[in-house]
């Protein structure tokens, strides 16, 4: 169980960033191209970034990522800006990159030639790290980054609309499935037992496109406390270029959802099972039940079983979406 604690000065002060940061993305995504319990959506997109040979950029990046997302803290400053983030992985302090390498070793990281160079400061190692994250982000991320922007802002503004309606609390708690209030305290189902005290200083939130997996919570030297979490939509929907049967082009919702699972919620409506989805959607019986799973997360729809056959039927929260979808997703 991960939990966090918060003060009332902490409530006060929970805001959701401006801007997504491309250096987060980018660690999550090579996280991500690395684990093996991911969507289909997410097992296409590795094959894709196989074939063309950008998969390759990341090799160096995987040395210092694990597949749990828990990587260095001085490879993904919160920056919005990728030249303003590079920089600041240049200038991290000695003690920092240390202290995070022996972090991540002592998590089951191999100690490899370039963690010990980076360790004792070789000047032409830090300046491989800073060429591999330019690559790896132009090769992964940088083409998306318009589509993975626009997901992002649609992200902000259906999280604003359900604070509206819930309460920060329950906005919060909204963020992964399972999650909880026991008195001041946040607790979100995980694997580990882990707990974070906020001390009056506040929550800053950062929905990730690049990332399907538990949220992430860690305190910057000399910055913010941040937690993020799995977009609504994962990069690999929000960059489909193949319509859904009879998606609309124009559907504002697509953008917050991705095509296929706007469709996904429209379909809900008439409460079909996992076949049926399939069969509308052209699609197989695990990416349908997958789709169904990742909107059931979000509260958007609800799945019983009714004999044999699993339905899946809109949320009152999924029916407001599709009800007043400008008012969600643009500005």
């Amino acid at each position: 169980m991960l939990r966090i604690h918060f003060t009332a000065a902490d409530l006060l002060d929970v805001r959701f960033a401006d801007d997504p940061a491309p250096l987060v993305e980018l660690e999550l995504a090579v996280a991500m191209l690395q684990r093996r319990d991911t969507d289909p959506g997410f097992v296409r997109w590795r094959r894709g970034l196989a074939a063309s040979g950008a998969l390759a950029a990341t090799a160096a990046l995987r040395e210092l990522v694990p597949p749990t997302g828990a990587g260095p803290f001085f490879l993904d400053p919160i920056a919005p800006d990728l030249d303003q983030g590079l920089e600041l992985v240049r200038r991290s302090t000695n003690t920092l990159v240390r202290s995070e390498l022996e972090r991540i070793c002592g998590a089951g990281l191999a100690v490899t030639p370039l963690l010990k160079h980076l360790a004792d400061q070789d000047q032409q190692a830090w300046r491989y790290l800073s060429d591999t994250l330019r690559s790896a982000y132009g090769a992964v991320i940088g083409t998306a980054w318009p589509q993975l922007r626009a997901g992002f802002d649609a992200d902000l503004r259906w999280r604003g609309q359900v604070q509206r309606q819930e309460g920060l609390r329950g906005m919060l708690a909204g963020l992964h499935p399972g999650s909880r209030w026991r008195g001041c305290t946040l607790e979100i189902p995980v694997a580990k037992e882990l707990d974070f005290q906020l001390r009056g200083e506040g929550l800053l939130l950062l929905p990730s496109a690049s990332w399907t997996g538990r949220p992430l919570v860690g305190s910057y030297p000399d910055g913010p406390t941040v937690l993020v979490y799995a977009a609504l939509t994962p990069l690999p929907y929000l960059t489909q270029t193949d319509p859904a049967p009879g998606a609309d082009p124009d559907d504002p919702v697509a953008v917050l959802l991705g095509r296929t699972r706007a469709a996904v919620l429209r379909l809900t409506l008439r409460e079909p099972t996992t076949s049926q989805l399939a069969a509308a959607l052209g699609v197989g019986l695990a990416s349908a039940s997958e789709h169904a799973r990742a909107l059931r997360r979000a509260g958007l729809v609800s799945t019983a079983r009714t004999g044999r056959s699993v339905r899946h039927s809109c949320t009152q929260l999924g029916h407001r979406l599709l009800a007043a979808p400008t008012a969600v997703v643009q500005s």
